[in-house]
């Protein structure tokens, strides 16, 4: 039997070590990339909030239309930092058919999306997050029916993993069979709370009840918060840094109603949220088709929503007054004044030529 050397033992052992650790360097190197949509209220204060949760130290402006930008974040030391695309949507409703752009075939498996409502304009909450929702989901199931269709048409389909399918949701999730999730993780921020604590009782009650009937319907999260308030402006990165890198949220739970709420999905229910506080009114003399219908019905009772012609008629940000910039609307009316010259003479000159033909 040939004798074998201890170098070539130790030399081998060495080698199997190298190559472990060669297979294990390939694993953690594999960057993790995420998107995450941010949309709401006009003004409502989506860009500070983004920026809190960047932990970056620079003055908020005014979200022109659809802007990107990005995060990162290493998992330990020395490994390559995952990174989170960010699209945050200005002009509250007015823009949402950009919702297209960050809602596409390319970012749908692993999207999330975060929608904000400014706590101290209850007249315009239900339209804004109603409108937001809708063109998201739209765009959301389109894109995925598309791209469900072109892996369809593809060789070898069979075998290949779904572009993206409805979320499921755990068999003992509350009310699993009543609610309708919304297709991607959805967290829903109510901002500027420190306004919102300054509102009567009533009043607050009706708010909370009603965006935690939708964020349990949608099988969403709920946090309210304010850029004021460090320690619920932690709360609210938590729950940022979980979509964006898919870090621990935390384990806090508030439901009660005269406090912050923070309720992770999965964490509410039908009972415990009650019916709809509809005090002065008869709920079935509403004739609602649905319940989030009558919680709906039950809210602009309270809260008579803002109409939005004014939103239809803002839809060029150049005449949107918060983008406005006294010498460059003054040359805007200047060459507006000339375009309009132009078009009168050059309808002047096209009736000389017909006249003479």
């Amino acid at each position: 039997m040939p004798k074998i050397s201890s170098d070539s033992l130790w030399e081998q052992a060495a080698a199997e070590v190298l190559s472990l650790e060669a297979a294990g360097g390939e694993e953690e190197e594999v960057v993790s990339e995420r998107t995450v949509f941010l949309m709401g209220s006009k003004a409502g204060g989506k860009t500070s909030i983004l920026l809190r949760c960047l932990d970056r130290d620079e003055p908020s402006k005014p979200t022109l239309a659809l802007e990107y930008t990005f995060g990162r974040r290493a998992r330990g030391h020395n490994t390559p930092k995952d990174i989170a695309h960010l699209w945050e949507l200005g002009g509250g409703t007015s823009l949402s058919d950009l919702v297209q752009i960050p809602i596409s075939p390319a970012s749908i498996r692993s999207l999330s999306v975060i929608l904000i409502v400014d706590l101290s304009k209850p007249n315009a909450l239900w339209g804004t997050l109603e409108r937001l929702l809708q063109a998201s989901q739209a765009q959301l199931e389109k894109v995925s029916s598309q791209a469900q269709k072109a892996q369809k048409a593809k060789p070898g389909a069979k075998h290949q993993t779904p572009v993206h399918s409805a979320r499921v949701l755990p068999k003992d999730y509350p009310d699993r069979e009543l609610i309708s999730p919304f297709p991607v993780p959805l967290l829903i921020i109510g901002s500027k709370y420190d306004l919102f604590q300054e509102f009567d009782s009533d009043k607050r009650k009706v708010i909370s009840k009603t965006l935690r009937f939708v964020a349990h319907y949608y099988a969403a999260s709920l946090i309210f918060t304010s850029i004021k308030t460090e320690s619920l402006m932690s709360k609210t990165k938590g729950f940022f840094s979980h979509m964006a890198f898919g870090l621990d949220r935390g384990k806090t739970v508030c439901c009660d109603c005269t406090k912050p709420l923070i309720i992770p999905t999965g964490s509410d229910s039908f009972s415990q949220i009650g019916s709809p506080p509809a005090t002065d009114v008869d709920i079935t003399s509403l004739h609602a088709k649905n319940p989030k219908d009558l919680w709906k019905k039950v809210y602009e009772l309270a809260f008579p929503q803002e109409s939005t012609s004014e939103q239809r008629e803002l839809k060029d940000p150049a005449k949107d007054p918060q983008y406005s910039d006294p010498q460059i609307d003054a040359m805007r009316a200047q060459k507006d004044q000339e375009l309009e010259q132009y078009k009168r003479e050059a309808a002047k000159s096209w009736k000389g030529l017909e006249l003479e033909t």
